[in-house]
């Protein structure tokens, strides 16, 4: 392989002992994919860090839980930047980046608040 080549799969092309049918396998299960990435659309935004759209003045032990589901909701919605992001996509290695970045600083703020309660 020379330098500056890359692999990009063919993602149409038809693999022996599989049905013929894969287009409408791929449009039925994308399609579903559709409606569970619209919901996490508002977590990854090309302009900024992710967010559930937590209200930042919540109070007493309901912020743990939040500031957890939020890092659980940025992992999985990280998972779901790996490939595109070994497939070349730049543009998912950037969301990749940042979601790193804002996860790294949740699960700071989940240990400072850990700690804070195993003290009281």
């Amino acid at each position: 392989m020379s330098l500056g080549m890359s692999y990009k799969p063919n993602v149409h092309q038809h693999i022996p002992g599989t049905s013929g049918n894969q287009a409408g396998n791929l449009q039925s299960h994308s399609a579903a994919n559709l409606a569970t990435l619209q919901s996490y659309r508002p977590l990854l935004s090309d302009y900024g860090p992710p967010s559930l759209g937590f209200s930042q003045g919540s109070t007493g032990s309901q912020v743990p839980q939040n500031k957890y589901a939020e890092l659980l909701a940025i992992i999985e919605e990280l998972g779901k930047e790996i490939r595109p992001t070994y497939a070349g996509s730049k543009s998912a290695m950037e969301r990749l980046k940042r979601g790193i970045i804002h996860a790294r600083g949740l699960v700071r703020e989940c240990l400072a608040e850990t700690e804070r309660n195993a003290r009281s």
